[in-house]
């Protein structure tokens, strides 16, 4: 492997990068003390190794356990001079399976992965049927009820807008407002699987899987379109379904604004 120096200089470089990881094989995204793996704990260790520095990174937005991503975005500060593969190639070879830096690029001292995101993107997948496909285990979602998807879909497009989503939101989320907004919520059936897409500025905790939760209660017929719409109003988590397997939920995209140039990566053809 490519031996690099490490020139230090009184500027520092701002990096973003764009990596794909698969959530079953670890422990949420955040850092966390005694050694559990997570996503963050491994990038930072392989950017440190590249870098010959300590270096830690910002993300757009935090994934739990389980859930997975196709484009997440973080970025980084540097003194080390490293080229454009370096943090792509260089840094895959020291990252544990699960987990790819897809795309690396300079951007300006000023861009902040997290505060300049004005918009998320999540995809659920949900297999419906009576056995559960062990090949698809910690990829999907899973019920064996059958499901109404036109009911589904007209309950998900109540979600649009700007609404306090306090029915989805988790006890332990720390969001300092519920109100959302939705740009998008579509769902759609393919080659047998459940497709629910979401586009917003933000989201809560927990918010898509409990959202995914209640639209499957809708769909087997323990709430009607009524009932979903009635649930957003009571602002409440204590009459909202439970929240739904983390397994078919990924972060398909962030939105920035076109002057910081970040990449723009649609969904795989396989999601």
């Amino acid at each position: 492997m490519t031996e690099y120096h490490n020139p230090k200089h009184h500027t520092l470089q701002r990096w973003a990068l764009i990596v794909s990881y698969d959530g079953s094989r670890f422990y949420g995204w955040q850092k966390q003390a005694g050694g559990v793996p997570t996503v963050q704990t491994a990038l930072e260790h392989a950017l440190s190794e590249m870098a010959g520095e300590s270096v830690s990174v910002t993300v757009a937005g935090r994934t739990d356990t389980g859930v997975h991503a196709t484009a997440q975005v973080l970025h980084f500060d540097t003194s080390a001079v490293r080229p454009e593969q370096a943090w792509i190639r260089g840094v895959n070879a020291k990252l544990p399976p699960g987990i790819a830096v897809l795309h690396a690029q300079k951007v300006a001292a000023h861009f902040h992965a997290r505060f300049d995101a004005y918009g998320r993107r999540y995809r659920y997948l949900l297999q419906t049927a009576p056995v559960r496909s062990p090949l698809l285990i910690g990829k999907v979602g899973w019920t064996h009820l059958a499901l109404n998807l036109e009911n589904m879909q007209q309950a998900a497009a109540l979600l649009e807008g700007i609404h306090d989503f306090s029915s989805f939101r988790a006890s332990q989320c720390q969001a300092k407002s519920p109100v959302k907004t939705i740009y998008q919520a579509k769902i759609s059936e393919s080659e047998g699987l459940i497709k629910l897409d979401l586009h917003g500025n933000a989201f809560l905790h927990h918010m898509v899987r409990n959202i995914m939760g209640a639209l499957v209660y809708v769909g087997c017929g323990k709430l009607s379109v009524a009932d979903f719409s009635a649930l957003m109003e009571e602002k409440s988590r204590l009459k909202a379904p439970p929240t739904f397997m983390p397994d078919g939920l990924y972060l398909t995209g962030v939105d920035y604004l076109e002057e910081f140039g970040i990449q723009k990566c649609p969904v795989p053809e396989w999601l």
